[in-house]
C-alpha cells in the first residue's frame, strides 16, 4: 500500500519522465499521508495508445493517476493528497509541447478484502 496506477497518453511518451515522477510521487505521498512510507509505494505506468478527448480534435493528451490507499483517511486528507499529486503531475507534464494536457487524480480506498505478501530476497 499504496498502489498507484498512472495512465498516460502516448503523446506524452517523450516528455514525461516516469521514473523521476514516481520517485517524487513516493516522497510526496510519505510526507502527505500518515502511515505511508516511500518503501510501501508501488507505481505502475500504462501508456494509452488511443484516447478520444472531446470531439477528437488533435493536440490533446491525457494523464490520470489512480491512488489506492488503505481505508481510514479523512476526505480532507485524501483531497489534500489528490491536489498535491495533481500539482506534481502538472509540473512533470509542463514541458509537453503542442498538446493540451488533461490531468486528473482519483484517491480512493482499497477494498476491505485487500491482502498482500512481500517475499524477501533470498541469498543465493
Amino acid at each position: 500500500m499504496p498502489h498507484i496506477l498512472v495512465d498516460y497518453d502516448e503523446a506524452l511518451q517523450e516528455s514525461f519522465d516516469r521514473p523521476g515522477f514516481a520517485r517524487e510521487l513516493h516522497t510526496l505521498a510519505a510526507k502527505t499521508v500518515d502511515g505511508i512510507t516511500v518503501e510501501s509505494c508501488k507505481t505502475r505506468f500504462r501508456r494509452v495508445e488511443e484516447a478520444v478527448i472531446a470531439h477528437d480534435e488533435p493536440g490533446h493528451a491525457l494523464i490520470h493517476v489512480e491512488f489506492a490507499i488503505l481505508p481510514g483517511r479523512s476526505t480532507q486528507d485524501k483531497s489534500a493528497l489528490g491536489q498535491a499529486v495533481l500539482d506534481l503531475v502538472r509540473r512533470h507534464t509542463a514541458s509537453a509541447d503542442a498538446v493540451t494536457v488533461h490531468a486528473s487524480v482519483d484517491v480512493r480506498d482499497l477494498d476491505a478484502a485487500y491482502v498482500k505478501h512481500v517475499a524477501p530476497a533470498r541469498d543465493r
